[in-house]
Order: C-alpha cells, then structure tokens, then sequence
C-alpha cells in the first residue's frame, strides 16, 4: 500500500463496547480531507463488564490485537497521528486504567476516554455534519453496545446531549445469561421494554419540548434493523433518504423475538455479529420512538469517528483556541451556577492560583504549561461546590461531583485532574508520585489561594512568587490590610509546599498603594 504524499494523514480509532473502529483520513487543506479507509472489527470489549465492573482478560486481548493491527494499516497508509477515544465500557470499567496503559505498551495508541455526554457531542458533530438539515431542529439516536446518546440540535450548534446507560450488549447481559439463544416470550420482551422506558421517558420530556422536526439514527444497532426491516418485514420502496418506520420496527422485533439464535441469524438483512444482542438493541429503539413520538426514523451511516474528523478540525483549524477554551469554561460555569456556588470567591481563588501559578513558572518553581493552567483555574472555580451536599467535607464531595460530572469538552483524564486538584484544596494533601504528576504542585497552588481569600472579603489584592533560590521560595503578599490570619494559614502550608517543591515557603507582606 501505498502512503499518501499530498497531505497529512491521521488515523482516528473508536473503542466501543462492541466494536473497535478504524478511519484514515489524508488533510489536504485546513478544510478538506480523503478518507483512505474505514475498518470495523467486533471485539465485544465490554462483554460481562457491566455486570462484573472489570473487562475481562479476553475481550482485552482481543481488543488489543485488533488495535494492532489496525495501527500497522495506518501506518501503511502513511498516517503520522493517531486520535483514539474508548466509550462507555472502558469509561466504567474498574480496571480501565490497566487497559490503557497496555494498549499503550503494545500499540503504541494514546487513548483517552471520553465521558458520555462528550461522547453525545462527538456523535452530533458526525452525523450533523453529512446531512443537509437546512433550519430544522433535530434529533440524533445512536444505540451503542453501552449506551444510548440522545442528541437534539440544529446545524449550528448541539442543543442537548444525554447519554443512558442503555446499551445492546449491556441489556443482554442483564436480562438473558445465555446470551439470548432462544426466542424470547412476549412478557420477558416487555420487561425489557419497561426496565428502558423507566430510563428513557425523564429525557422524553426534554426532547419533547425542544419541538424537534426530524430524527436520525446512527449506530450498527439502527442501521441493521433498518436493513431487516427492509429485507424482511416492509412494504415500502427503497428509501431516499433510508429510512425506518415505528410499523415496520415492530413487525421486526415480533420477527427477531419468534426465532432462536441459530435461525435468527439467517434472517435477511441481519449481521450475525449482532443476532445475539440485536433483541435488546430492538427494544431500546421501540421505546425511544415511542417515548419521542416519532413515526419514523433516518437513517445515518455516519457516527462518532467521523465526528472525531470534525472536531479534530476544529482543534486545529476550524476552532479558534479563543472558541475551544469560551466551550470549556462554559461546561465549568454551568456546573457552578448547578451547584450554587460563590462565583465571587470562585473567581477571586481562581485568579489568585493563576498568578501563584504564573509568578512561580517565570521564577524557575515549576516547568508545567498552559494545559495544567487552564486545568488549575477550572479546579478553582469547582473548588467549593461540594458545599452542596455539605460543608463537612466538601471536599470530598466536590471531587465526587466533579469526577461524575459530564463536562462536554474535556476528556476523562482532564476531569479526573480537575477532581483531584479540588479534593486537596483542604485537608490531607496529596501524595507525589501516585497520580498525575500535576496534581500536588496544582493543589498547591490552590491551597494557598484558598487561604489568600479566607474571609471571603478581598483583603489580599496580589500574591506573587517573587524570588527563588536553593533552599527558599519568597511569597509576596499585596494588601493594603493587616492579612495576619492570611499568612497564618499560608505558613501552615509550609510542610506540603517543601514536599512538592523541595523549598522553603518565606511570606512577605507588603502594603498596596
């Protein structure tokens, strides 16, 4: 095969619960780009991981092999990135972190876990993108083996993003332990439709007053109860654009339902990859067209890989970074007006940690860059919003809430950093060297600015780091008020600063003009 010279090719993988998905794509211009390929493998990662909460060692191995090979034909396509994201069974798998670090040792792939509702974005941006919507608002399902992502928006910007744990291969697992090998009974059937409508019917209500036009799915899932509702079950001419009825579904889960495994995967249309989980699949769609009133549903051949393509140009072209960090802080600022936390002392914590931050990098303290900064400040907008359950230990609950946050924008392992330098903005610091190495030097930083601004009531105006040499760091306090208790409570941050930094923590107050 032969590598493309005309541009810069990127490989982008999609680690799914049962699929792992391959495009290659060659960027000829900061707009326009080739797909060279696009490869699907069925590895079922997340088989039994939802009940077990581990993914087990085969679906590992598998997993990896797949993605092996899938970076050996990118790299014959002559790809010189690669962009991997993992979904919903990595993302709640308990030894997800072990996983990863594998794919990275044997395949060199970075893969960075998204949350559900980044997932929802990426999703929207893919289909979007490949249909003319004109001014329409609509909806976008997309059944995956973990979870459902219901989306509405327009074509210019998402509207709401959801994800359920709702999944083909979870609900499998959940309500047949042979795998759905025989037919199965109208009332097993419909306890599986009532168990999805208990979940479905609070974001039905969403939906429904978004005044939604027109809905599309995407998915393995939808597109092949398309396929069998076309092959098998309709009456209707080819479609254009394809599409499937609710009638038409049902006379296809009536179909699905009557015929155990072996004969079901010979119906006509199905993929005998999915005939074992396709039934629970099928009933996710029923309720979702019925909780949402649709008659009919689009069908999209396009998911969250090409979504990837879409926002890996916006990263870097399309996007502005003014446009990429105002999506950001947006995501942040939500959350704290949910948690109805004190913006005014989020703020002042947050510019205080920046200038800490700032005055310690230009005075030789620490080497880390602006993707730490930008992480520190929204840790010191979250800081307090624990404060919701209790003040009492609030800052646990803060990294609780923000560890299960969907922040759309950010991946798994920027949240967990957000979690983790809110968790020790008080109390116990934390360890070095048993998590993000960013993490102490971040906590730091914020601990000190939380003391800058102890009563709440902007006493301290500036606090710089100012001077540094081999045993002692000096910290420079601007007020125009005795901030005795300010400095106070700083010192007793002595012992953690030294233990990061390996100095000395010296505090000078001076007066503001």
């Amino acid at each position: 095969m032969i590598a493309s010279s005309k541009g810069r090719v990127v490989a982008f993988f999609d680690l799914g619960t049962n699929s792992v998905r391959l495009l290659v794509a060659c960027f000829e211009s900061p707009q326009s780009y080739t797909v060279l390929t696009k490869q699907k493998e069925v590895v079922r990662l997340g088989e039994g991981a939802f009940i077990r909460g581990w993914l087990r060692d085969d679906a590992m191995d598998r997993a990896v092999l797949v993605c092996r090979r899938f970076v050996d034909l990118s790299r014959s396509f002559g790809a010189v990135e690669c962009v991997a994201v993992a979904t919903s069974a990595v993302r709640e798998a308990r030894n997800s972190a072990d996983f990863l670090k594998r794919l990275q040792n044997e395949t060199g792939l970075n893969v960075r876990t998204v949350s559900g509702v980044e997932e929802a974005r990426l999703i929207y941006l893919g289909v979007s993108r490949g249909i003319e919507m004109g001014d329409a608002v609509a909806l976008f399902v997309d059944i995956g083996g973990g979870s459902t992502e219901i989306i509405v928006g327009d074509r210019g910007q998402e509207r709401m993003l959801e994800s359920l744990h709702l999944g083909a291969i979870r609900l499998t697992n959940q309500f047949f332990e042979d795998g759905a090998t025989d037919s199965v009974p109208p009332e097993v059937y419909e306890e599986i439709r009532r168990y999805i409508r208990d979940v479905v019917t609070p974001v039905a209500e969403r939906v429904k007053r978004e005044r939604v036009d027109v809905a599309y799915g995407s998915s393995g899932t939808i597109q092949n109860l398309a396929e069998i509702a076309r092959r098998s079950v309709s009456d209707r001419l080819s479609d254009t654009p394809p599409a499937l009825t609710r009638e038409d579904l049902g006379k296809t889960a009536a179909l699905l339902c009557s015929l155990p495994l072996d004969r079901r995967k010979g119906v006509p249309g199905i993929n005998p990859d999915r005939a074992d989980i396709i039934i629970a699949g099928t009933a996710i769609l029923e309720e979702v067209m019925d909780a949402f009133g649709l008659s009919e549903i689009r069908i999209s051949d396009r998911g969250l890989r090409d979504g990837l393509i879409v926002d890996y140009l916006s990263r870097r072209n399309g996007m502005s970074p003014e446009d990429r960090l105002r999506k950001r802080k947006q995501s942040v600022e939500r959350l704290l007006g949910a948690c109805r936390a004190s913006p005014e002392h989020a703020q002042t914590v947050a510019r205080f940690s920046l200038e800490l931050f700032d005055s310690g990098r230009q005075a030789g303290l620490h080497k880390f860059g602006t993707a730490e900064r930008e992480l520190l400040e929204y840790a010191a907008y979250l800081h307090d919003i624990g404060e919701i359950v209790s003040f009492s230990n609030h800052h646990l609950h803060s990294h609780y809430i923000i560890s299960n946050a969907d922040l759309p924008g950010f991946d798994r392992r920027e949240v967990g950093i957000i979690a983790e330098v809110a968790r020790y903005h008080r109390k116990k610091p934390p360890r070095t060297g048993t998590g993000p190495a960013a993490v102490p030097a971040l906590s730091v930083f914020l601990r000190l600015a939380e003391h800058l601004d102890r009563g709440h009531v902007g006493l301290v105006a500036q606090a710089r780091i100012v001077s540094i040499d081999k045993k002692a760091a000096t910290l420079e306090i601007v007020s125009a008020t005795d901030c005795t208790l300010e400095s106070s409570a700083i010192r007793s941050e002595g012992r953690a600063f030294r233990r990061v930094f390996g100095k000395d923590l010296i505090i000078r107050c001076v007066g503001s003009e």
